[in-house]
């Protein structure tokens, strides 16, 4: 198959070259489709019962997700000036496109009872402007004395403010979000500037932003990184401009490839899709590598360049293929996590890989056959004494330290299983951001100063209509509210309950003592006060934590970041009580809210990619199969392969780097690539087999000495590209690119090592006759294609004359 392939290539590659540019254009107009994702990627399937119950709260609450805080710790905040330039940021955020509400201290109110009318007034505590500094202190005092706000806009014992606003939804989901967040930006900027008081920023649609912003900058980083970091091995391995240039240019064409599926696709830039394009000229190099290191090999055998270059098509075209096949093969497990952002990944990654494959089998052939033949020295690096010299001492250590690499071997497996055990489990939503980032700095702030921002949301249905108005209900509620107050990992509730007990407070003339739950014939007249109470009251408070029927109510909490590990406990805890207080048969609970979505979420991904690693293996187990035909020779190519993951795993638990699902990743993408090398060396090991008549000793040592320098030469490449990623801001790319690099380094030695080792051990035990008439043939000896039969005769009767069959050397 492989000849007519190789012909079909070098007698079309004016049409192959035309097609290719005109494909190209069509990826680079669609690649202008893409969009940044400002959104946080669900990790759950939409028909897991969180997301659902998640979803449900959405529906009837509305959305939590579109809150950004601003917060200042002032000990002169209630000085005139100061406070009058803390509302005047208010009055300037709030007069920004996009910002449908700002509440702060200067925007809080209290009611007043009118006895005659029997309604609530709302009337802000503080006037707009502030001229003397005793009509302040006369105000701040009156301030205090409203529970309601204290720990919500306030923490007065560490002389910390917050504001809040609500963003409009309509704008956050379109691409003027990042001038909104710009915009806030700006005028913090202007406050900082008037009184230089360090403002903190935070929330979830302004994390998203920041956070996508950073990808975005990223994604241009890498991508000139990956170029010049590859770039610069090639040119060092091969010593020619002509390599480098076309090989940056297979791998700058599958770039644009990638992005135009994407667009076909309509999937967003996320922090994963956004590591595809240098993740393609990481792994597409290596074609390159393999392909011109055989075409200098063969040249320089013969001096035919066309020969030279069919050969190269036919002798390792299939085995590229096959290694392409197993590395897009590890990213497209991820396809059966079903997580959409890793679905994507998975789709667009596997999609490349073999996009690349296709690009560099087509163009480096066809470029090269316009070309002049390989000078001298050009070729040199076949000779490198260094290389040369590194594979000739890994063939000494497998023909005669074999024992010694075994015990090697099975002491490192004991270190790597003990490291195993020492592996934690745990996320955290800003667990990829430096923690000397402003995005993480803030949070902690808020997290010290408010107990987190986080939202946690608990929804009680009292399965009756008006049934949260009853004075039982809302007793539960404070009691339930009272409970979880112990617990120093979440803030003080927005409820119903804390607005009955303000209308009470309210009712008493604003009496401190009075803020508690009421009695029930104080519960009639405050709830009619209410019901009649000016716009605000009703239709702004109250039906913000009740549902229109009044049966469904909502407790609102802000938590910190603790970790997908506490959270797992802090989560039954928090559940245990709502039960207690809430029994299941007369009422229906969810614990939900956007850090329930992503601890479950991370839990859930974690033991899907532990999935798709086995699928992984059980995948590329299965093409070994096909390709040798030979069970035993599965086993062997597995071993070499699955030890790095091992001793990788060992590093993490030494480390202390936990299981996530940036680092769980590492495995599926590792495995795959890391199976290329012992594809490329049982596939030469197999054609020597038949050379040497079949002694297997000469054929381990002439296998090695042949793939052992690109192997080497792919695998410092791999090493490197991969390495790019260790610049990263996000902690997450970083032990993916760091890991995923050592993985591959291990696994190098280990297929250089291990594995001769183990096929010089079991000798004849795996090299039976299935092997020896396998399913699929890596390599077909049949027959060149000579330069002149590369015209196409015009008459048809003329068909072009193959030349007698070579036995190559």
């Amino acid at each position: 198959m492989w000849i007519r392939i190789a012909r079909f290539i070098l007698r079309n590659r004016i049409a192959i070259l035309i097609g290719l540019f005109l494909l190209t254009l069509f990826m680079g107009f669609q690649s202008r489709k893409i969009e940044m994702s400002y959104q946080y990627a669900p990790l759950l399937p939409e028909d897991d019962s969180t997301y659902l119950a998640y979803e449900s709260f959405i529906e009837t609450f509305g959305s939590e997700g579109n809150l950004v805080v601003i917060g200042v710790k002032n000990k002169d905040f209630f000085e005139v000036d100061e406070f009058n330039q803390w509302n005047e940021l208010a009055n300037e955020i709030k007069n920004i496109n996009g910002v449908t509400s700002v509440f702060s201290i200067g925007q809080t109110y209290n009611l007043k009872k009118n006895t005659e009318e029997k309604r609530f007034e709302i009337q802000p505590i503080f006037p707009e402007h502030i001229q003397f500094q005793t009509e302040l202190d006369s105000l701040k005092e009156a301030f205090y004395q409203l529970p309601f706000y204290d720990e919500l806009v306030y923490n007065k014992a560490k002389d910390a403010y917050l504001m809040a606003i609500t963003l409009d939804d309509d704008i956050l989901h379109s691409k003027d979000r990042v001038r909104l967040v710009e915009d806030i930006k700006k005028a913090g900027n202007n406050y900082f500037e008037q009184n230089e008081q360090e403002l903190h920023y935070s929330g979830l649609p302004f994390i998203r932003v920041i956070t996508a912003e950073m990808i975005k900058k990223e994604l241009n980083m890498f991508i000139f990184l990956a170029l010049g970091i590859t770039a610069i091995i090639i040119l060092l391995f091969f010593r020619s401009f002509k390599v480098v240039i076309f090989s940056m240019l297979v791998v700058g064409i599958a770039v644009i490839w990638a992005l135009g599926i994407q667009g076909i696709f309509g999937y967003k830039i996320t922090i994963l899709t956004g590591m595809i394009p240098p993740l393609i000229i990481v792994i597409g190099i290596p074609n390159s590598v393999f392909l011109l290191n055989k075409y200098h090999q063969e040249y320089r055998i013969h001096q035919n360049k066309i020969k030279a270059l069919q050969r190269v098509i036919r002798k390792i075209g299939n085995a590229t293929f096959l290694t392409n096949l197993t590395t897009a093969s590890g990213f497209g497990t991820f396809i059966f996590t079903s997580s959409k952002i890793l679905v994507e990944f998975g789709v667009i990654a596997a999609i490349n890989i073999l996009v690349v494959f296709f690009l560099s089998i087509l163009l480096i052939p066809i470029i090269f056959s316009f070309l002049d033949g390989p000078k001298e020295r050009h070729i040199k690096h076949l000779d490198n004494q260094v290389i040369s010299g590194v594979v000739n001492y890994l063939v000494r250590i497998s023909l005669n330290h074999r024992s010694l690499i075994y015990w090697c071997t099975s002491i490192m497996l004991v270190l790597g299983i003990f490291g195993i055990s020492r592996i934690k489990t745990t996320g955290y939503m800003l667990d990829d951001i430096p923690h000397d980032d402003p995005l993480y700095v803030d949070l902690q702030f808020f997290e010290n100063n408010f107990n987190g921002l986080m939202p946690l949301e608990i929804m009680v249905d009292t399965k009756k209509p008006n049934g949260v108005i009853q004075r039982k209900n809302l007793k539960k509620i404070d009691e339930l509210q009272d409970e979880l107050s112990k617990l120093d990992e979440i803030s003080k509730p927005i409820s119903l309950a804390e607005v009955v007990k303000f209308s009470r407070q309210a009712f008493f003339n604003g009496k401190e003592s009075f803020y508690k739950i009421p009695s029930n014939q104080e519960r009639n007249f405050i709830l009619s006060y209410v019901s009649k109470s000016n716009e605000g009251m009703e239709t702004g408070i109250v039906n913000n934590f009740v549902d229109s029927t009044k049966q469904r109510a909502r407790l609102s909490y802000r938590m910190k970041d603790i970790g997908t590990s506490e959270m797992a406990s802090l989560n039954i805890e928090i559940q245990k009580v709502i039960d207690e207080v809430f029994p299941s048969e007369n009422y229906f609970t969810s614990l939900t809210g956007a850090s329930v979505v992503f601890f479950k979420g991370t839990d859930y991904l974690i033991r899907n990619l532990f999935t798709s690693l086995l699928l992984a293996v059980i995948l590329i187990a299965s093409f070994m199969a096909w390709m040798f035909s030979s069970k035993r020779m599965v086993l062997v190519s597995l071993i070499p392969n699955l030890f790095p993951l091992i001793m990788t795993a060992a590093l993490m638990g030494y480390f202390g780097i936990p299981i996530k699902p940036s680092t769980i990743l590492v495995f599926s993408i590792a495995f795959g690539i890391s199976v290329d090398d012992t594809i490329h060396y049982l596939a030469k090991y197999r054609q020597e087999l038949t050379e040497t008549n079949w002694s297997i000793r000469a054929a381990v040592v002439l296998a090695l000495k042949e793939t052992g320098v690109s192997m080497i030469y792919t695998s410092i490449i791999l090493f490197f590209g991969f390495g790019i990623f260790s610049v990263s801001q996000f902690g997450g790319t970083v032990a993916l690119g760091v890991l995923v690099a050592i993985t591959l380094l291990i696994a190098l030695f280990s297929n250089l090592i291990l594995l001769p080792s183990l096929l010089l051990t079991l000798e004849k035990a795996i090299t039976n006759k299935s092997f020896k008439e396998p399913l699929l043939h890596i390599y077909n000896e049949d027959e060149d294609i000579e330069l002149e039969d590369l015209v196409i005769k015009k008459r048809k009767e003329k068909k072009p004359i193959l030349k007698n069959k070579d036995i190559d050397q």
